[in-house]
């Protein structure tokens, strides 16, 4: 096993590793059914590099320095993270934000962010000897799992609500996972995985419960970081749904800064739908807890949860690095699908649009200067909601087979197409 010990976040008590080590036994006892996860732990490296790794972000070299792996052999052999930092000229004009970035996290082998988190959970459960691993999800995490389980050769049985994205559902059936379409919500859902595992014996990836989501997650912002080095962000823009992608976020600058490669963590802004914003209303409020959101609905699905089970770690995270919550409507989040893609080349589904629909809010707000170093996560692919995006978009019709019905098109495009 590595070196490194489990932290509970909100007691401080450190534990040592064991396949079966998930929560800390004194604060998961004021757990209640459906609530917030309590007892959360985190992952305390007992070394942290104190350079950059001389190998690319997402090698196998790199990530065994910032990660619990005895050996990269445990690893599933495919690639997952070192996706892009994109400039996006385009955009940042539009703006008027010169230091504006998008990290293009669609690019992941599902399509996700989930799948850095997959990547970690599955080697550990490999190392565990493990054979079976469930979880369950929104969508995204259910197919990240029966990616990266594909690819390792271990069994995936994924627990999601039946009403999922269909693109989802065929993509995680099409790796083989046992996919169970829960006739409830993502929370309920959630619990019966907790049931399924105690009962079968199954190795637990979900959200927030199983530590190595949060410390895999953490790798999108090692790869931030070491793209602007020198440089550092001022503020980074995250979708939030249960509140784990930005907890890892935050534990990657984190640790970034105790080993010394960043002199200060930048701003987390956690982006929610209106419909589903118990975290952000905690933020905004100043709650110290959430206030759960019963039949929370959006049209972002990978966002959409009535009580975020991270919810804890994830507003003392945000609190800690001096950011702040924005919620947005469906209707921005679907026109940010059409204005990321047109201005960037990156089609995102609503989760990951809602990053730029976050920004436009935040800059409305005055939580964002636009002279500031300012990344938008974007979390997921397009492709895995088309229904969702259609809504932004006209229908087309087809038109006659002569060149007088070309002409009579374009001249009813908003592109600006010539002849030459």
């Amino acid at each position: 096993m590595s070196h490194f010990k489990f932290r509970c976040t909100e007691c401080g008590a450190l534990y040592q590793e064991s396949k079966t080590r998930l929560t800390c036994d004194t604060c998961a006892t004021a757990q209640l059914p459906g609530g917030v996860l309590r007892g959360v732990l985190e992952v305390v490296l007992d070394v942290l590099p104190g350079a950059w790794p001389m190998a690319p972000p997402a090698s196998p070299e790199f990530l065994r320095a910032f990660l619990p792996l005895p050996r990269i052999e445990f690893l599933p052999p495919i690639p997952v993270g070192g996706t892009p930092l994109l400039p996006v000229p385009r955009l940042r004009r539009a703006l008027g934000m010169n230091h504006l970035w998008v990290k293009d996290d669609t690019r992941n082998p599902s399509g996700s962010t989930k799948d850095r988190a997959s990547l970690l959970v599955v080697a550990k459960a490999q190392e565990y000897g493990c054979e079976t691993i469930a979880t369950a999800s929104t969508g995204n995490a259910a197919t990240a799992l029966a990616a990266i389980a594909a690819a390792a050769g271990v069994n995936a049985v994924v627990f999601v609500p039946a009403t999922a994205p269909v693109a989802k559902l065929v993509q995680m059936q099409s790796y083989g996972a046992v996919v169970l379409p829960v006739d409830g919500t993502y929370d309920q859902a959630f619990d019966l995985c907790l049931e399924a595992c105690r009962e079968f014996g199954w190795y637990n990836r979900n959200t927030a419960l199983n530590p190595f989501t949060i410390e895999g997650k953490k790798t999108v912002a090692l790869e931030i970081a070491v793209a602007l080095a020198p440089g550092e962000p001022d503020a980074v823009l995250v979708p939030t749904g249960d509140g784990v992608i930005l907890s890892g976020v935050a534990k990657g600058f984190a640790d970034l800064k105790r080993c010394g490669l960043l002199k200060r963590t930048p701003r987390l802004i956690a982006v929610q739908p209106e419909g589903s914003s118990a975290i952000v209303n905690a933020l905004r409020s100043g709650a110290e807890a959430i206030t759960p959101l019963p039949r929370a609905a959006s049209v972002a699905d990978s966002l959409t949860v009535e009580t975020p089970r991270n919810a804890l770690q994830c507003l003392r995270a945000v609190r800690s690095s001096e950011g702040t919550g924005v919620a947005v409507s469906d209707s921005s989040i679907l026109e940010a699908i059409g204005t990321l893609a047109h201005l960037t080349g990156v089609f995102a589904e609503p989760a990951g649009a809602a990053a730029l629909a976050g920004l436009l809010a935040a800059l409305e707000q005055h939580l964002v200067g636009r002279d500031e170093c300012v990344v938008l996560l974007v979390t997921g692919s397009g492709l895995k909601d088309i229904a969702a995006a259609s809504r932004a978009v006209k229908s087309l019709a087809p038109i006659p087979l002569n060149l007088d019905a070309v002409a009579e098109h374009l001249r009813n495009s908003p592109a600006k197409i010539v002849r030459v």
